[in-house]
């Protein structure tokens, strides 16, 4: 039986959880809502700092992430109202300079950090971030961010604590070209380049759904920014900026991955909140897999439609299939019947996971160096990898630990999904991207207790 709501009261100080014990087996069926997106809601609680007014922002996730950036703002003098229902005003009007011991205390689970120098150095004229943490999936360089930065006028000053950037003479519109359409980098562009005096031209902008949500809310703000085709964005700098209300995009993130939970444990989930037209490039792999769904006006019901297929996946940045999709769809994958192929070329490092999953008796060979094919879509990157994974194989119990956030998500639903008795442990970090995500689990009828 789940015991979720009754061990409670042995669950860690402070609301933690380290150790799931999890009896698989058991299909998932029942509804969960999704909220708005991790990826858009902390940016815009960092765009709060450029107004010179209240900003409200709705359908604020209850995850860790969010946490980490109230704390941020907080210590940098800006007043968050938990106003409930997912509800946060932020008001910057007695924004000041923070220490460096009080951000590094509340920064070190998250690189959100990064995202706070634009807005800083235009309001106070002058950054602190310490060393970056988040999930170890990859280098994840920040040289992007810092080299826009340099740009604009930033002088950037590195020190053993972290590093140290000032602005004595303002900063100046750029045209800055990424290397790679990285998401980071352009919404540090974006939340710098606004209140830049001058225009910025960027080139190789990502152009997320989450990108673009920000870029209403910084309209909204009176901010004046276009985007043209092939990935560019003009930015035109302006003097002051207003607080903005501003409800957040659903996280196609949690969604799709409530939809491999449908896939692997033969469920029925219907994820209310989320929408077709931004899950397009998703739900096509999903059909393609043999998953089935039915578009409703308040949400998407996702199951089985029978055998399970192989396909061939290669993760890319928007409109491609996002690499956080990939991983819950490789659990998926080990129930189909043939060899799927999964080509990572976003992070180096995101397929150690599959380790654990061979551990349950899936069958997956990664492929360090990737596969060359002429077949292939995405551009070849140096650090690319590759899984192939040969099924069908049943799952069995294991005992495993959690290595990031969307690969923890995937051991919970390979354990779900297997037979016998699991133990993940780590799932703590689960919590950065997914709210109430125990709740939801007992929800759709999870067997599993809380042990420790």
């Amino acid at each position: 039986m789940n015991t979720l709501l009754s061990a409670s009261a042995s669950t860690p100080a402070g609301g933690e959880v380290s150790v799931l014990e999890i009896r698989g087996g058991r299909p998932l069926k029942g509804r969960v809502e999704v909220k708005g997106a991790k990826n858009l809601a902390t940016k815009a609680m960092v765009a709060a700092l450029l107004g010179e007014s209240e900003s409200v922002l709705r359908d604020v996730p209850d995850i860790s992430d969010v946490k980490v950036v109230r704390s941020l703002l907080e210590v940098h003098g800006v007043t968050v109202t938990d106003e409930g229902e997912g509800v946060l005003r932020l008001d910057p009007r007695g924004a000041v300079s923070a220490h460096m011991e009080e951000i590094d205390a509340h920064a070190g689970a998250s690189r959100i950090p990064i995202l706070f120098c634009g807005p800083l150095l235009h309001l106070l004229g002058q950054a602190f971030i310490p060393d970056l943490g988040g999930c170890r999936i990859g280098d994840r360089p920040i040289d992007f961010h810092l080299d826009a930065l340099r740009a604009f006028g930033a002088t950037i000053d590195k020190l053993p604590s972290g590093i140290r950037l000032s602005a004595p003479n303002g900063l100046k519109g750029a045209n800055i070209a990424l290397p790679y359409p990285s998401v980071g980098a352009t919404e540090q562009v974006l939340l710098t380049a606004v209140r830049a005096k001058g225009t910025t031209e960027l080139r190789n902008a990502a152009i997320e759904p989450e990108i673009m949500d920000l870029i209403a809310v910084l309209q909204k703000m009176g901010a004046i920014i276009s985007y043209e085709p092939n990935r560019v964005i003009f930015i035109e700098g302006v003097d002051t900026l207003r607080g903005y209300d501003h409800r957040s995009i659903f996280d196609r993130n949690e969604a799709a991955s409530w939809a491999c939970a449908a896939l692997a444990t033969d469920g029925d989930i219907f994820v209310g909140g989320a929408k077709q037209q931004e899950m397009l490039t998703f739900l096509n792999v999903f059909r393609k897999v043999g998953g089935d769904f039915d578009i409703h006006e308040d949400g998407i019901r996702f199951r089985r439609g029978g055998a399970l297929k192989p396909v061939v996946v290669e993760t890319d940045v928007h409109p491609g299939f996002m690499t956080d999709w990939q991983q819950p769809l490789i659990v998926a994958l080990t129930q189909a019947e043939g060899v799927s192929t999964v080509h990572e070329t976003v992070y180096e490092n995101r397929l150690g996971f599959t380790q654990a999953l061979n551990k349950m008796g899936a069958d997956i060979v990664v492929h360090p160096e990737g596969i060359a094919s002429p077949d292939r879509r995405v551009a070849r990157r140096a650090l690319e990898q590759a899984a192939v994974i040969t099924g069908p194989t049943p799952l069995h119990g294991a005992d495993v630990v959690v290595p990031d956030l969307r690969g923890g998500y995937s051991y919970v639903i390979a354990a779900l999904a297997a037979q016998g008795r699991s133990r993940v442990a780590g799932v703590d970090i689960i919590r950065r991207g997914y709210e109430k995500f125990l709740e939801k689990l007992t929800i759709l009828g999870a067997d599993f207790d809380v042990v420790g």
